[in-house]
């Protein structure tokens, strides 16, 4: 079954499509709770095919050291794993938060079928904030976009880790100073 290439916010959904998606956001959003206690930004990813999941990732950039390691790469590579396939025709992503245009660009040409996510990105959501790359019909592939499934949870457990990694650093520059005046 073809999807329509169309943005639907999660509030025109039925109650049993919210439902769907807001079941597979939550598995999402348990991997971003397994990258928060890495000590990295807490986004999640999972990509779903005919109702299981074939890929999965979160945000490791801080611990491998790699500008590359977003959830997103990290779902598609093991998605195209799973496979063997390069191509996830037919699969939909569900992530913490909206894409950035690596990771839009990324899903164009994996082809998936449809995006999903949480919290939109002010500062570099490019399916839909900034941009709408995967619904952009000069690319060979375009993606249904549906956003803001647990937008308020997404965002929130955001919200909560930079304020967290706010005050620390405010702790820490307390204490150097305090160090620094009894040198």
């Amino acid at each position: 079954m073809q999807i329509k290439k169309e943005m639907i916010e999660a509030e025109t959904l039925s109650l049993q499509e919210r439902d769907e998606h807001e079941y597979w956001m939550q598995k999402a959003l348990d991997l971003a709770d397994k990258a928060e206690e890495l000590g990295e930004v807490p986004i999640g990813a999972v990509i779903v095919l005919d109702g299981e999941i074939i890929g999965e990732g979160y945000n490791l950039r801080e611990t491998e050291k790699r500008a590359l390691a977003h959830a997103e790469i990290q779902a598609i590579e093991a998605a195209n794993h799973h496979l063997g396939a390069w191509r996830l025709e037919g699969a939909t992503l569900y992530v913490t938060l909206e894409p950035c245009p690596m990771c839009a660009g990324a899903l164009i040409n994996s082809r998936i079928e449809r995006i999903v996510y949480g919290a939109s990105d002010i500062k570099s959501g490019c399916v839909g904030t900034l941009m709408n790359l995967p619904m952009d019909t000069r690319f060979n592939h375009e993606a249904q976009v549906i956003r803001g499934i647990k937008a308020t949870e997404c965002g929130d457990k955001l919200s909560t880790f930079f304020r967290g990694l706010r005050e620390k650093r405010k702790k820490e520059k307390v204490m150097n100073k305090t160090v620094d005046n009894q040198s």
